[in-house]
């Protein structure tokens, strides 16, 4: 997963911040609200789908191999549906890549699931 992710990315400095990375990997839900109202799918299917792809495989294995990322999934879970608390996941791995790669670091999952 990890060769897949840093393949697709390339240079992760161009993005500007984590929102835009999340965005480009899919794993936050494209809207345009105006006034209240849903006006349109505009953008739904932009970004990389082998990363959103990446990122879904990752939680799934992440959610079998970590204690504290099963209890945020089981929290997602009661308040939405398995598929709204799998993209949650992988929201937060995607998030947390993006810091990895960008400064070099190591993946600690106690800063992730504080």
């Amino acid at each position: 997963m990890a060769t897949t992710i840093m393949l697709e990315v390339g240079d992760i400095h161009r993005f500007k911040n984590v929102g835009n990375y999340s965005s480009y990997c899919r794993c936050v839900k494209a809207q345009s609200i105006s006034n209240g109202k849903k006006k349109g799918n505009n953008n739904r299917k932009n970004g990389n789908r082998y990363l959103a792809w990446a990122y879904v495989e990752a939680a799934n294995h992440n959610k079998r191999s970590c204690s504290q990322a099963r209890k945020f999934l089981e929290r997602k879970m009661a308040e939405k549906n398995y598929t709204v608390a799998i993209k949650a996941l992988a929201n937060k791995l995607s998030k947390a890549s993006y810091f990895i790669m960008r400064d070099q670091t190591t993946y600690d999952p106690a800063l992730l699931f504080r």
